[in-house]
């Protein structure tokens, strides 16, 4: 299965979004707002992925250098050096990836421009639909169908 499918199957919310200038506190209320783990800083507005927030990243924030922190830009904490996909990497290829780099959530890339985000959750469950069409194939097979 390629990222393409598991991009064709999620809501179509689109990719949440920051400036590189807004508060880590702004950003913490957006993904308690949204439900997400996840934003995607980017310098114009969401055409280009510049770093990305998580909610892991403020909280090790807040243990090494307390509340002080909610006031700084993401910028001063967002991941830079980006791990991305394009939509025609396979689960396979992602799934090791996120791993390897012990991170939740990837931002899919095509010619520079941001197209989507696919996260940890998204390819456990296209795995298992995976797994569940192979299940069913085999089945039919053996009971002759």
């Amino acid at each position: 299965m390629l990222v393409q499918a598991i991009l064709k199957s999620k809501a179509t919310g689109g990719v949440v979004t920051v400036l590189p200038s807004v508060t880590v506190s702004e950003a913490a209320k957006i993904l308690s707002e949204k439900r997400i783990g996840t934003v995607v800083v980017s310098e114009d507005g969401g055409e280009t992925a510049t770093g990305i927030l998580s909610e892991r990243d403020i909280v090790r924030e807040l243990a090494a250098s307390g509340s002080g922190c909610l006031t700084q830009p993401v910028s001063a904490y967002m991941t830079r050096n980006l791990v991305t996909a394009t939509q025609q990497d396979t689960v396979q290829d992602i799934m090791s990836r996120m791993t390897e780099g012990r991170f939740r959530h990837m931002p899919v890339v095509e010619d520079n421009k941001l197209v989507g985000i696919v996260t940890l959750g998204d390819v456990v469950k296209a795995q298992l639909t995976e797994l569940a069409m192979e299940k069913d194939a085999l089945q039919g097979m053996i009971m002759g169908h």
